[in-house]
């Protein structure tokens, strides 16, 4: 951990085809070894396949299932007086954002479909329903954070 000051946020250029700096966080998280043109190709054909299967617009979709995989709660273990307790914390907007983008990649990875963007649409798709794994991980989440809520007193 640096001693000095906090890193600076470095500014996102938004994505070329809707203009959105959340889609090119996505796919920056999305993206393995570097390769941002593989990414960006597999994003943009598992929006058009959303559009194919549900009629919506893509991007729509994918904006409703990333607000509905975001936590509001998470725990964090806190050692006091010899004993270690999971202190249910809220998260920062941007850490909220972070969970669900990584929690939907992980999934869409270990979906048994053929492609990554069959992958991927079909748990966006489920997202935006309050269904499929995502949104079972953020419930969990939610449930561990309200079982240990008497150590609340214990978060500085």
């Amino acid at each position: 951990m640096a001693r000095r000051r906090s890193a600076e946020k470095r500014k996102l250029i938004p994505d070329v085809r809707y203009n959105d700096v959340v889609v090119t966080q996505f796919i920056n998280n999305m993206m393995v070894g570097g390769k941002r043109s593989l990414s960006q190709r597999l994003f943009y054909t598992a929006l058009d396949r959303i559009q194919e299967r549900t009629g919506q617009e893509g991007i729509e979709v994918f904006r409703n299932a990333i607000k509905n995989a975001q936590p509001g709660l998470e725990v964090k273990s806190r050692r006091i007086g010899g004993a270690t307790y999971q202190v249910p914390i809220e998260i920062k907007p941007q850490r909220r954002m972070q969970l669900a983008m990584r929690w939907l990649i992980n999934f869409s990875r270990s979906r048994p479909d053929k492609s990554f963007a069959d992958k991927l649409a079909s748990e966006l798709i489920a997202a935006n329903k309050n269904e499929g794994p995502t949104i079972k991980k953020r419930e969990d989440t939610h449930r561990m954070a309200e079982a240990n809520r008497a150590f609340a007193h214990c978060r500085w």
